[in-house]
């Protein structure tokens, strides 16, 4: 589900990470308004239903068609799994993207698997009665990111989502690799790890030497870089549309 964010100028398309949603965004918008029109969206499978088959790209052909009403390409920022749609996304329609922000993800897990996690998941108790419960549970920062996620009801803070779908998500993941897709894209690209990242050692730096990429490190960041660091990520990303402010052409 497409939300505008409001502003005027060109597009920025913002896309969230596995169990996030468009309101993880929230604290970053009105600064992004200031340099385009803004735009969230809900991925499939979050708070809405799941595609037939939970591939990258059935999640990528599910943004393109609720994007129809945005023409002039885009400037894409991802976090997580939000990445990896966006430099999908960039791949299947090069016409529609003319750069992309991407925030702690790596192209090949191959061999990891999410059931450990999963289960872990399941055990959390839900509902969480209050919102400190949530803050208590999580801490301030993944806190936070689950407080915009979640579902509210008369009971609690729900998961706005199945876990078994979450799941399966981040198996996939861990079978393939996208390589493929992310050397194929012509457009500049940001990307931003965090210190205590969770993709797999040196493979953003190793994403970096496409002509036309930026790499950051970002200290004392875990994987919601956005959140743990949000100033030292507003400064890369402003150096960065600033810097590409009149580039629509490929690379």
């Amino acid at each position: 589900m497409l939300h505008d964010e409001g502003g005027t100028g060109r597009p920025i398309l913002l896309l969230h990470g596995l169990m996030g949603s468009a309101r993880t965004w929230r604290r970053h918008v009105p600064w992004l308004r200031e340099h385009g029109h803004v735009h969230t969206f809900d991925a499939a499978g979050h708070g809405r239903s799941a595609p037939d088959e939970l591939t990258t790209e059935a999640f990528v052909a599910d943004l393109h068609a609720h994007l129809h009403g945005l023409t002039e390409p885009l400037t894409v920022l991802g976090h997580s799994m939000g990445a990896l749609h966006a430099w999908c996304f960039a791949a299947a329609h090069p016409e529609r993207v003319t750069a992309l922000v991407l925030e702690d993800m790596a192209p090949d897990f191959r061999g990891r698997t999410a059931a450990n996690w999963a289960a872990m998941v399941e055990q959390w108790p839900q509902p969480f009665p209050t919102e400190n419960a949530v803050l208590d549970h999580f801490g301030p920062v993944a806190g936070r990111y689950f407080l915009d996620s979640f579902v509210r009801r008369e009971d609690g803070w729900h998961l706005h989502g199945d876990v078994a779908t979450f799941r399966d998500i981040s198996e996939e993941w861990g079978a393939r690799h996208f390589w493929d897709e992310w050397n194929s894209v012509r457009v500049p690209a940001l990307l931003l790890e965090g210190e205590f990242t969770i993709t797999p050692e040196g493979q953003m730096r190793q994403m970096a030497t496409r002509p036309g990429t930026e790499y950051v490190l970002v200290e004392g960041a875990g994987h919601l870089v956005h959140d743990d660091r949000p100033d030292e990520f507003r400064a890369a990303v402003e150096r960065f549309l600033t810097t590409h402010s009149l580039s629509r052409g490929r690379l």
